[in-house]
């Protein structure tokens, strides 16, 4: 009787395949820690300056992150209020911040993580211009 060749699987393709899955774990590790790097081109908020003086604030635009706190108020013609709760150097603080109706869409949750970038009204009220869920 004669024998049959048995089929194996060729090493150089078990080589390709680890390396493609090791490219795609890296290459999604990559993706979601840039996520995390919204509006780096911004400069970051520091709260110990906002709770001094909110005022001296107005007219530049920030970058702030932190995780909602709660919703206080949503009307569909002026938008909503949001506090936000940010790590400082003194613990963690509760900022309030407005987004305009402009992202009436988004779905903002409680303890859900978000970017905002910000400018600051008359009267030091940090106002969204920007929202990157994190």
């Amino acid at each position: 009787m004669a024998r049959r060749a048995s089929s194996s699987i060729h090493p150089a393709l078990i080589v390709g395949i680890a390396v493609a899955v090791i490219a795609i774990v890296f290459g999604g590790k990559l993706l979601l820690t840039k996520k995390s790097e919204a509006f780096a081109d911004v400069t970051p908020l520091s709260v110990e300056e906002l709770l001094e003086n909110g005022n001296s604030l107005s007219g530049n635009e920030y970058m702030i992150e932190g995780k909602i706190d709660e919703k206080l108020r949503w009307t569909p013609t002026d938008g909503q209020v949001i506090s936000l709760r940010v790590k400082s150097s003194a613990g963690d603080e509760v900022i309030p911040v407005k987004i305009p109706e402009k992202f009436n869409k988004l779905n903002i949750e409680r303890e859900q993580r978000y970017a905002f970038k910000i400018e600051f009204e008359k009267g030091g009220i940090p106002v969204a211009t920007d929202v990157s869920r994190l």
